[in-house]
């Protein structure tokens, strides 16, 4: 069994036992969050059901492994023969997650 969630903007495939790399979500470690933004499910029967837009009574629960930032990003804008250089580093947030269980409610 399988889902597909969206959180931050980007979509995940994820299974129960997976850990997965999310953007910044609060809670502290050993929290548990309840993804409900499900777009698609897929069931040990090989049976999908796909969302219009997201899957009605379907969730993902997942335990915070880890709060953390990144590795450094460097951005470097240089514009040659006119002096101009701007040096900027950025590290994004991260919350570590690992799937305990995905249900569905066929209601």
């Amino acid at each position: 069994m399988y889902a597909i969630v969206n959180t931050g903007g980007k979509q995940y495939r994820v299974e129960p036992g997976d850990t997965v790399r999310v953007e910044s979500l609060p809670g502290d470690q050993g929290d548990l969050i309840e993804l409900e933004d499900v777009r698609l499910l897929s069931d040990d029967d090989g049976g999908v059901t796909v969302g219009a837009p997201n899957v009605d009574g379907a969730k993902v629960t997942a335990e915070v492994v880890a709060q953390g930032r990144g590795k450094k990003v460097i951005v470097f804008k240089y514009k040659a023969k006119t002096r101009y250089r701007r040096k900027q580093g950025h590290r994004q947030n991260f919350t570590e997650l690992r799937v305990t269980d995905i249900s569905y409610n066929k209601d």
